[in-house]
C-alpha cells in the first residue's frame, strides 16, 4: 500500500483513467451532499486564510507501484462518490466558462477538458478519465463529451450536472469555485492486487462520503475477490439483471429490504436490518452455499429478485403476467404486509418450478391475506408475524401444498391465532373502521370482491352516513332518538355506517332520505356497498346494526378462514413437543422442602405469562417454552438456578442480579442466569423471564421502559 496526501485535480490529472469497478454501488450522491461540497468548494476559494479542504480518500488498485508508467486504468476501491460529483461539477464549469476565459490558471474550458475530464493522448473509452459503472456510465461520458443523453439516462448523474449548472450561473465569481476546487485534497491509496486485500481495506474505511447499504456492501463482497473477466460475466448475467428489475430509483430503496427477506428465507433466522451484510457473509460461508459456488449464489439472488419485483407492484422493469396474482400481490402490498416475503420468496420459486399450481399459489396468497386482516380487525399485535412467516416454510409438505399451508396457519395458537369467523365479526362490527391505516384497502376489497371490472377508489370518497357534525341537524336528531349523541358516538365511524360516494360534498349533512333520493343518492348508486340503503325510510341505531351484520357477514366471504376437518388437522403435530419421560420426582430438591415452594411459585408465575407457555421436565432442568426453551430452571438444595434463553447485552436488569454465562458450562439454553433464594426474589425474575419470552414471539419494544418506570 501507498498513501500519499495530494490535490484531488491533479490525482485526476495524472492519472490514466479511474474506471469504477462492476461491484461498486451506482452514483448517489442526493442534492445534500452536492449542495455541502458546492459550499465548501465556495467557502475556501473565498477565504485566502484557508490553505486546503480536506475531502476524504480515493483508494484504487493498480497492477503495480511503478508510478503508474502502464498507463492502465485504475480501479476505484473508495472515493468513487466524490470523484464522480467533482467530475461532474468540473464538465459544468467547463460548459459555463467563455472560450477564452481563465479565471485561475489552469481552469480554461480547454485545460478542463483535456486535464481533468479526458485525455487528448487516448481515443474512445480509453480518452475518459473516469468512467463509472454500467447505469451511470453513458451518462456521465454524453456529459463530458458533450453529446446526446442515451435513453435511459441516469437520473442521479443528470440531477446533480444541473444543479451545478444552476449554481455556476449564479456565481459572482468563476474564479472563486476555481480556486476553491484547486484546494481540495485528498488522501491517496494506491493498493496492489498482488499484496493488499482490497474487500479488507473497502471494509474498513471510515468514509466521510454517503454510508454505503448493506446491499452495496453484499455486491462488494461476492465481485471484489474474483478475476476481472469473472467479474464482468457475473456482473452482466446476473446482477445488472437485478438493478434493471428494481430500476434506477427502486433499487436503492428495495435492494436492502430484498435481501433481509431473501436471508431470512434461506436461514431460517431474521437479521438485524444493520447486520444484513455479517448474515449474508454467515450464509455464503456455509459449507453447502460455498460449495456451490459464487455463479450458484448470485443466481440464485437473481433468481429471487425477479420474484420479488413481481410481488411489489410498479416497481423496476418487472410486473405479474397473471392477472389474479397480481390483484393479489397488489392488496398484500396495500396491506404492508411486507413480513411475509421470506415465505413469499419460497412459494414464488416453487411456483416457477411448478411444485405449487397457480390455482394454489393464488388461494395461498389470499389466505395470507385474510389472515394478517382479520388479525388487524382483532386488534391482535403485528409483531409476532415475522417470525409466524419466517418459520412456517419449514413445517410444510410440499406434495400437499395447500393443505398444509391451511393446516399450519389454523394450528398457530394465541397471539399467533388465524382469527376464526365469530372474532372477526365481532371485531368488524365494534371496532373504528374509519381511523385505521386500512380504511381504504377494506373498502376497496369490499366493493372489488366477485367484481371482473374492479372500481378504483380515486373516483369516491369515503361518507358517513350518519354525518359526523357533534350538532346534528334537527331532522337526524328525530330520527335517531333522545339519546342520538350516545347513538352517534357509538355507532358513527364503524362499519354499519361507512359507505363510498362521489357525491359527498352534495350529501353534507342532509336528511337520510335526501341522500337517499336525490341525483347520485344511495338509491341509484352502483356501488354494492350502498346496496339496500334505496329501500329503507330512515336512518337510525337499528339500521346501523343491521347493515353491519350484513356487510361482517360479507366480509366473511371476503377473507375466508381456511378449512381444513379434524381428521386431516390429526396429521399435522406442530408446536408438539412429545414427553420427556421424566417427572417433577425425578429432581430430588423439587421432592419437598423450600426449593419446591420456590420452584411452586415459579412455575405459576412462568405458566400465567401466556397462552402459550408450557412446561417440560428434562433429566437436568426444567423447561419453560413457548415457541421453544424461553426459561430453563435448574433446581439445586437451596436456590433455584434460571437460565433465561437471550444475549446478554439484551436483558434489562436494574438490580444487577443478572450474570453472564455465555463463556461458562452451564445447564439450560442462553447467556443470561439469575439465582432464586427467596420467595421475594420471584416478581423480579418473572419479570427478567417476560424479556425472554416477549423477545421470542417478536415483541419486547416496551420492556425496557416498563421494568424502569
Amino acid at each position: 500500500m501507498k498513501a500519499t496526501e495530494a490535490k484531488l485535480v491533479e490525482v485526476i490529472r495524472k492519472a490514466p483513467q479511474f474506471t469504477i469497478p462492476i461491484y461498486q454501488r451506482t452514483y448517489s450522491w442526493t442534492e445534500r451532499e452536492c449542495r455541502q461540497l458546492w459550499e465548501d468548494v465556495l467557502r475556501v476559494g473565498g477565504d485566502d486564510q484557508v490553505a486546503v479542504h480536506f475531502l476524504g480518500s480515493v483508494v484504487y488498485v493498480e497492477d503495480g507501484l511503478s508510478n503508474q508508467t502502464d498507463r492502465a486504468p485504475l480501479l476505484v476501491i473508495d472515493g468513487q462518490q466524490r470523484l464522480t460529483t467533482v467530475t461532474i461539477l468540473l464538465a459544468a464549469l467547463r460548459s459555463a466558462l467563455g472560450e477564452a476565459e481563465e479565471p485561475l490558471d489552469g481552469f480554461s474550458k480547454k485545460k478542463i477538458e483535456n486535464r481533468y475530464l479526458r485525455d487528448p493522448d487516448e481515443d474512445g473509452e480509453r480518452s475518459f478519465k473516469l468512467l463509472l459503472t454500467q447505469t451511470d456510465r453513458e451518462t456521465l461520458k454524453a456529459i463530458v463529451a458533450d453529446r446526446p443523453l442515451p435513453d435511459a439516462a441516469s437520473v442521479t448523474v443528470l440531477r446533480n450536472h444541473d444543479l451545478f449548472r444552476a449554481w455556476l450561473d449564479g456565481a459572482s465569481d468563476m474564479a472563486v469555485v476555481c480556486r476553491g476546487l484547486s484546494k481540495l485534497i485528498v488522501v491517496e491509496v494506491a493498493l496492489n492486487r498482488d499484496h493488499d486485500n482490497p474487500q479488507l481495506i473497502f471494509e474498513s474505511m471510515n468514509s466521510t462520503g454517503r454510508q454505503l447499504s448493506q446491499a452495496d456492501l453484499i455486491r462488494n463482497f461476492v465481485l471484489m475477490g474474483i478475476e476481472p473477466a469473472e467479474q464482468t460475466r457475473l456482473y452482466q448475467d446476473y446482477w445488472r439483471a437485478m438493478e434493471v428489475a428494481f430500476g434506477q430509483e427502486a433499487y436503492s430503496e428495495h435492494f436492502d429490504g430484498f435481501m433481509r427477506h431473501f436471508l431470512t428465507f434461506r436461514t431460517g433466522t431474521i437479521p438485524r436490518l444493520d447486520d444484513v451484510y455479517e448474515a449474508f457473509k454467515e450464509y455464503s460461508r456455509r459449507s453447502d452455499v460455498a460449495a456451490g459456488g459464487v455463479e450458484a449464489l448470485v443466481r440464485d439472488l437473481n433468481d429471487h429478485a425477479r420474484y420479488y419485483c413481481r410481488m411489489i407492484p410498479n416497481v423496476g422493469s418487472l410486473s405479474e403476467p397473471d392477472r389474479g396474482l397480481a390483484d393479489a400481490f397488489g392488496d398484500l402490498h396495500e396491506l404492508r404486509v411486507d413480513t411475509a416475503f421470506p415465505l413469499l420468496l419460497e412459494l414464488y420459486g416453487d411456483y416457477d418450478r411448478g411444485t405449487l399450481d397457480r390455482d394454489d399459489f393464488l388461494a395461498i396468497v389470499r389466505m395470507i391475506e385474510a389472515y394478517v386482516f382479520r388479525r388487524v380487525i382483532c386488534a391482535i399485535p403485528t409483531n409476532t408475524l415475522n417470525k409466524t412467516f419466517a418459520g412456517l416454510g419449514r413445517t410444510l409438505r410440499k406434495d400437499r401444498y395447500l393443505e398444509s399451508v391451511s393446516a399450519a396457519l389454523l394450528s398457530l395458537r394465541t397471539y399467533r391465532r388465524f382469527p376464526q369467523d365469530e372474532e372477526f365479526v365481532r371485531g368488524l362490527k365494534s371496532r373504528d373502521m374509519y381511523n385505521m391505516r386500512q380504511r381504504s384497502f377494506w373498502l376497496r376489497r369490499f366493493e372489488n370482491h366477485g367484481r371482473k371490472e374492479r372500481v378504483s377508489l380515486e373516483d369516491y370518497t369515503i361518507e358517513h352516513i350518519l354525518p359526523q357534525n357533534e350538532n346534528l341537524p334537527a331532522g337526524w336528531v328525530e330520527d335517531l332518538g333522545s339519546d342520538w349523541r350516545q347513538v352517534q358516538e357509538k355507532w358513527l365511524h364503524t362499519l354499519g355506517n361507512l359507505t363510498l360516494t362521489g357525491y359527498n360534498s352534495e350529501y353534507r349533512d342532509h336528511p337520510f332520505t335526501i341522500k337517499r333520493d336525490m341525483e347520485g343518492g344511495f338509491a341509484s348508486s352502483p356501488l354494492r356497498l350502498n346496496k339496500g340503503l334505496g329501500q329503507l325510510s330512515v336512518w337510525n341505531e337499528d339500521a346501523i346494526i343491521e347493515r353491519a351484520d350484513r356487510l361482517a357477514e360479507h366480509a366473511v366471504s371476503v377473507w375466508p378462514a381456511p378449512v381444513v376437518s379434524d381428521d386431516i388437522m390429526s396429521v399435522y403435530r406442530w408446536g408438539t413437543s412429545g414427553t420427556s419421560g421424566y417427572s417433577i420426582a425425578d429432581h430430588p430438591h423439587l421432592r419437598s422442602g423450600p426449593t419446591r415452594n420456590l420452584f411452586d411459585a415459579l412455575r405459576r408465575e412462568l405458566l400465567a405469562l401466556d397462552a402459550s407457555v408450557r412446561e417440560e421436565v428434562l433429566k437436568l432442568y426444567v423447561a419453560f417454552k413457548a415457541e421453544s426453551n424461553f426459561a430453563d430452571v435448574v433446581p439445586q438444595a437451596h436456590t433455584l438456578v434460571v437460565i433465561l434463553n437471550m444475549r446478554f447485552s439484551d436483558v434489562v436488569d436494574p438490580r444487577g442480579r443478572c450474570r453472564d454465562v455465555s463463556k461458562v458450562g452451564r445447564w439450560g439454553n442462553g447467556e443470561v442466569e439469575v439465582r432464586i433464594e427467596r420467595l421475594d426474589d420471584v416478581p423480579y425474575v418473572i419479570g427478567l423471564a417476560r424479556q425472554a419470552l416477549e423477545l421470542q414471539i417478536g415483541g419486547g419494544e416496551e420492556l425496557e421502559a416498563e421494568f424502569h418506570s
